[in-house]
């Protein structure tokens, strides 16, 4: 038994913790930076001031994770991120297809706790920070109110991605909250002050049948006139979770101190639009229809943004600019919402999307005046206009993988952050994100520890892509649609189609490629032929006269006509794929972009592909073959298709793919590194979708490896990853090191993007 007397006062359990790096935020971002630092080797504490880790995508609140790929609704192909992100999101498919927010939450847990360099403190608030002087934190105060605990967390490292820069502000990091004018930074989209300068929180329900009438109640608060909320006929009994994005309030107010206020506010919205659906009558289909679920938190999109070295801004996005210090790519659309959210006149947001994916430099990831703090999340140093993209979960996860390893790197070297725009430690940065999954777009940094580097590379067969079978069903061109296919530059060889043609038409036929190797756009016209089609089957041969100018993809699109049908193939290759000119609304993809003024973006048409089951390739013979899935692919540095498919792919018939590394003398291998094709271009949204798979494709299920005497060292099954880091018990010493890949979860060409060793 404990008996204490009175006395004047108390003080609270104090706990004191030391580490490498201190990471504030447990979102997405936070856990990303957390889990990369920890696996290079650093001691880490991650702070949430919550019970579950996730931030907006996790049970609390259940936003879908998106970034480039945009729903697959925009031209920015194979374009999701990699890294920790990517082994969160494929372990997520496998594991909950079904898209069960609490299904999720474990699995970060897992992914957390798994990291014997990580304490994690959840339901931990961090709210007093010190500062050994002007310019350096020395330690962060946090207090859980679950375990009544203050603790004092010390690191020479500190990095803020708590959403609202809680560790920043209190240090006295410069930051910005609101829209930049147009005349700053020439950002033709900036907002007017009647659109707004901050975008609002989000507040979600779920539903669920209950097979028997259930009548609804509403609480007194729910609003009582739904046609305050101007796009109340959006509304319908079948949307539920983040289908309601549009649900939005709180830009007029300070998205910080008032989040109280705006959460009652969307209290009130949620309740009066269940209200609408259950008791208006207008929705019948809900009379056995229930609340499961109604967030008790919001989802944050936006307050206070830290000033770096660089402001990412509008023209970054739009025109692809380069970076000699990118680390991380985004791809989603410049999307702003107007301030006053769900009662709004206007559009519930604006949505500008790029012709590809953008670099995020490393100088918009630390403050300017805070030597020690690192930025991570939606707070990194980006205008009002270009955050409008970066705030996305899965950019704001792949740049805190960066920010991440750059703490390893600056613990490694006792360095600050700034001090990695030194070359050849900007360069050593890069290359270690590149061989933790990270893809940096228009970079290919040079790794001269890797031993593939200078091995000779041989394989049992290699993919020539010369026929897909017309044993699929016919895709009826009720709009146009692409196939996409690699090519070297020069000749394009002649390729055969099979057609279905109801009545004698004609089939327009338009040769397209990018203009720029850095993004799948189809914006360039090569050569366009009109074909007379008759009625019946018939096989199309198109042997154009035009040159490729660069190696790059060409897009060979059939123009809208019902009248006609090309055979589709079930074969799916890694890399190849078709496109179709159609709409998507959800991410304003309405065929094509048209800005009806100059506000800095592009005119282009959209060409997206279909999310499996559909999206098969066409049926095609192509004589001449192409031959771009070679065994020098393995170490061209890109993991993944960009202009080129970069992957290793053994021929269909190969009864024992393999690929052999020799070298002439032996060689101490510790690390081997595999990169394998997950389908960079499937987003994956760990919410409300249901997926049909629970890995991808053209993931290779199971591989051996064996050294130069052909005994195994190493054997994998059930793969369904991206990157395999295989660190060895004990130095191999081999003169050859093979490996044997066995089958595909969709009887796809087994390959490799990658294999490394050190």
């Amino acid at each position: 038994m404990l008996k204490e007397q009175s006395i004047e006062s108390r003080e609270l359990k104090t706990t004191e913790y030391k580490a490498d790096l201190v990471v504030t935020g447990g979102g997405l971002a936070g856990v990303c930076c957390a889990i990369t630092a920890a696996r290079e080797g650093i001691k880490v504490i991650l702070v949430q001031d919550r019970p579950v880790l996730g931030g907006n995508s996790s049970s609390e609140v259940r936003l879908w994770v998106l970034g480039a790929t945009s729903h697959m609704g925009n031209n920015n192909r194979w374009a999701r991120e990699g890294g920790v992100i990517d082994e969160i999101m494929t372990e997520n498919i496998w594991r909950n297809p079904e898209g069960n927010p609490l299904i999720y939450d474990t699995i970060l847990l897992e992914k957390v706790t798994s990291e014997p360099n990580i304490t994690l403190l959840l339901n931990t608030a961090a709210f007093e920070v010190h500062k050994s002087n002007a310019d350096t934190i020395e330690s962060v105060t946090a207090f859980c109110s679950q375990n009544s605990t203050l603790y004092h967390l010390k690191a020479p490292l500190f990095c803020d991605a708590s959403g609202d820069g809680v560790v920043g502000f209190l240090a006295g990091a410069a930051f910005r909250m609101g829209a930049e004018s147009e005349s700053e930074f020439g950002e033709k989209f900036a907002p007017t002050k009647e659109y707004g300068e901050l975008l609002g929180h989000s507040l979600y329900f779920y539903t669920k049948d209950t097979g028997r009438p259930v009548k609804f109640v509403p609480p007194a608060y729910a609003l009582k006139d739904i046609t305050e909320i101007p796009r109340y006929k959006r509304i319908n009994a079948q949307a539920q979770g983040c289908q309601f994005w549009w649900l939005e309030y709180g830009g007029r107010l300070d998205t910080v101190h008032d989040t109280e206020a705006i959460k009652w506010e969307l209290w009130k919205v949620v309740y009066g639009i269940w209200n609408y659906i259950k008791n208006s009558g207008e929705f019948p289909e809900a009379e056995t229809m229930t609340l499961e679920w109604v967030g008790q938190i919001p989802g944050k999109r936006e307050s206070r943004r830290f000033e770096g070295d660089y402001m990412l801004c509008q023209q970054d996005i739009v025109e692809q600019r380069t970076h000699k210090d990118a680390v991380a790519f985004g791809g989603w659309s410049i999307d702003l919402h107007p301030a006053d959210g769900v009662f709004s006149e206007k559009p519930a947001c604006n949505q500008w999307h790029s012709k590809g994916v953008y670099q995020i430099p490393f100088r918009s990831m630390y403050s300017h005046n805070i030597g020690n703090l690192l930025l991570a999340g939606r707070i990194i140093s980006a205008t009002h206009v270009a955050f409008g993209s970066s705030r996305v979960m899965g950019t704001s996860a792949c740049a805190a993988q960066a920010a991440g390893m750059a703490a390893v790197l600056c613990t490694r070297h006792h360095v600050q952050p700034r001090a990695l725009l030194q070359e050849e430690l900007m360069q050593e940065l890069q290359v270690a994100l590149v061989r933790n999954g990270q893809y940096i777009p228009q970079l290919v940094p040079a790794d001269h520890q890797d031993l593939v580097k200078r091995a000779t590379i041989t394989t049992s067969s290699e993919y020539v892509l010369r026929t897909l079978q017309p044993d699929g069903g016919t895709i009826k061109l009720d709009a146009s649609m692409g196939q996409m296919l690699p090519l070297k530059s020069g000749k394009i060889p002649a390729v055969t189609v099979f057609a279905e043609v109801q009545e004698d038409t004609g089939l327009v036929v338009s040769l397209r490629t990018s203009s720029r190797q850095v993004h799948h756009t189809p914006d360039v016209i090569l050569q366009e032929l009109t074909v007379p089609v008759i009625r019946g089957s018939q096989e199309l041969t198109f042997d154009f006269d035009v040159l490729l100018p660069e190696d790059n993809y060409i897009f060979l699109c059939f123009m809208k006509n019902p009248l006609i049908g090309l055979k589709s193939s079930s074969e799916r290759v890694s890399g190849v794929l078709t496109v179709f000119n159609k709409t998507n609304p959800a991410v304003s993809n309405y065929g094509a972009q048209v800005p009806t003024e100059d506000i800095g973006v592009e005119a282009f048409e959209f060409w997206c592909p279909e999310r499996r089951p559909a999206g098969k390739n066409l049926a095609l013979h192509i004589p001449a073959g192409i031959a771009l899935f070679g065994a020098e692919q393995v170490r061209n540095g890109i993991n993944r298709p960009t202009h080129q498919p970069n992957i290793w792919l053994a021929a269909a018939e190969d009864a024992d793919p393999t690929l052999t590394l020799s070298w002439q003398e032996k060689q101490t291998i510790h690390e081997i590194e595999l990169v394998f094709d997950t389908d960079f271009d499937h987003p994956m949204e760990n919410v409300i979708y249901h997926h049909p798979e629970t890995a991808m494709p053209f993931c290779v299920t199971s591989f051996v490896l064996c050294n130069d005497k052909k005994e195994e060292v190493l054997k994998v099954t059930d793969n369904h990853q991206s990157l395999h880091r295989i660190k060895l018990a004990a130095p191999l010493q081999t003169s050859s090191l093979t490996i044997h890949l066995k089958g595909t979860h969709g009887g796809t060409p087994p390959g490799l993007f990658a294999i490394r060793c050190y």
